[in-house]
């Protein structure tokens, strides 16, 4: 059950940090939830200690939301600038 859980937060978390980087015409549902999962990852282990949040590979909380959110961002960011030079 956790898996599945996993999954659609992630897929919300990447489909919001998506939108909010107007980069949701070019993805799927599929890269969304990468975008979601990967991003908590990153975020977890980038932004946990300083905010004191986990990701939500750990357990979902409202920390742990804003952390894998803020970490889907920055994977986005990332993302964006490799490809095409700029944040946006």
């Amino acid at each position: 059950m956790g898996l599945i859980v996993l999954l659609i937060v992630g897929g919300v978390l990447g489909w919001l940090a998506s939108i909010v980087m107007r980069t949701d015409a070019q993805q799927g549902v599929f890269l969304n939830i990468v975008v979601g999962i990967v991003g908590a990852m990153l975020g977890g282990f980038l932004l946990g200690p300083l905010l004191g949040g986990g990701s939500i590979t750990n357990g979902i909380s409202a920390g742990s939301l804003v952390v894998s959110f803020l970490g889907a961002l920055i994977l986005l960011a990332i993302v964006n600038l490799v490809r095409r030079g700029s944040v946006r």
